[in-house]
């Protein structure tokens, strides 16, 4: 049996650009999963062209991590000879899997592309051991579960299965709909989800209008902000990691190839820690939760629930929109020692005298920000609020290309 003592499952971080990954490498990620400029279900994403994927595959194999390219669209016919050619030049570049939803798509790839490890996408809604074996047997080294499958499901799909991997969701959005499997936006906005075009139709408003009133729409009221009837609570299960593993979940995915770079150092940073916590001991995992939790709360997130792992997830959410508790100011260019100046790419405005916080894989440190040099001028200032500008501040900690400093909410609803 496997237990939390003697198991670290993989932590799984998106990459929806190139600065994400840096900073999901940076913050902690065993693999990472991004997809080329076509057939992946995030087409509004920065995406990777060959040249990108390979840097981006080049990054990972240096730091002893994996690469999983994301080619979960339903290709039509028409559409599937560039689907091949997209995936043998991804197997020439080296990614470590390609994560397939269609049932074609994957007796293709095996035929015409068997140097390519293959694992099966959440799209193609697996939530039973069958199916599972079925994949495997076409020669998918793993698959990820539905977001429908509970926590006793997936234990008891594990104890069935051998030599297959099963990987599901953690953080992040979740789709109102079956696995994503949403036609909403193709018929509402023209924008098939299923060909990575999704508007998220089930985020806007709503009302209704009777038929004896003609033109008079009525509101479908939850409060002030209006209501999102269609749409889901993020899925948070940093409570649950300890089942997760002993259920026998191989691999912990985050959502968020849309997200910002901010967005995925800080909650790979959290997952990092949790996971490697739990290694050691539950005791020492769940005295760190409550701050594990509010670590989480930094980054934007909706009003969050544990989905369909224990059960029925909430009724619909989001009405309150975004929130966060620190706001991305600065990403670290170079590295420093404590008490010495260390040079950031400016994001969001700050003053001298304000708290910041340097978030780093080691965790987090809270400081008061001194009067800092604005590179571009020479000069010495207290604030400044122009994005991609460099400065250089004192800093009392240590400081590591690529840490972060977040500080005081501006932008943002906290």
């Amino acid at each position: 049996m496997h237990t939390q003592e003697n198991r670290k499952p993989e932590l799984l971080c998106p990459a929806g650009s190139m600065e994400s990954l840096r900073a999901a490498l940076h913050f902690g990620a065993d693999a990472v999963y991004g997809g080329m400029k076509r057939f992946g279900l995030r087409a509004f994403a920065g995406n990777f062209d060959e040249e990108q994927l390979r840097e981006a595959v080049a990054l990972c194999h240096a730091a002893g991590k994996k690469f999983y390219l994301t080619m979960n669209v339903f290709p039509f016919d028409d559409q599937l000879e560039d689907f091949v050619e997209t995936a043998q030049i991804a197997a020439r570049i080296g990614v470590d899997a390609a994560i397939v939803s269609d049932l074609g798509a994957i007796v293709t790839l095996r035929e015409r592309v068997p140097e390519l490890p293959l694992h099966v996408s959440t799209q193609a809604s697996t939530v039973n051991a069958a199916a599972v074996r079925h994949y495997q047997q076409l020669g998918c080294s793993r698959v990820i579960l539905a977001r429908e499958v509970s926590i006793e499901r997936v234990k008891r799909m594990h104890a069935q299965l051998d030599g297959v991997e099963l990987e599901t969701f953690v953080h992040g959005a979740s789709c109102v709909a079956y696995s994503g499997r949403c036609l909403l936006s193709a018929v509402l906005a023209g924008r098939s989800g299923n060909q990575g075009e999704c508007a998220q139709p089930c985020r806007w408003q709503y009302a209704v209008m009777e038929q004896k009133r003609p033109g008079e729409y009525l509101p479908v009221s939850e409060d002030t902000n209006g209501t999102y009837i269609f749409s889901a609570k993020d899925l948070n299960l940093m409570p649950l990691l300890p089942q997760l593993v002993d259920a026998g979940v191989a691999s912990l995915k985050i959502e968020g190839r849309m997200k910002t770079e901010y967005y995925v150092a800080t909650v790979t940073a959290a997952y990092r820690r949790a996971i490697d916590l739990l290694a050691g001991s539950r005791e020492a995992f769940d005295a760190a939760l409550p701050e594990l939790m509010a670590e989480l709360a930094c980054a934007s997130h909706r009003e969050s629930d544990t989905g369909f792992m224990l059960g029925a997830p909430e009724q619909p959410g989001g009405a309150e929109g975004f929130h966060q508790e620190r706001e991305y100011i600065a990403r670290a260019i170079g590295d420093s020692e404590a008490g010495e100046t260390a040079r950031f790419v400016l994001k969001n405005r700050f003053h001298a005298g304000e708290t910041l916080e340097l978030l780093s894989p080691e965790g987090v440190t809270a400081f008061t920000a001194e009067p800092f040099l604005r590179e571009k001028t020479g000069e010495t200032v207290d604030t400044l609020g122009v994005g991609g500008e460099c400065i250089a501040m004192r800093t009392p900690c240590r400081v590591r290309e690529g840490d972060i400093l977040r500080g005081q909410v501006r932008n943002h609803r906290r």
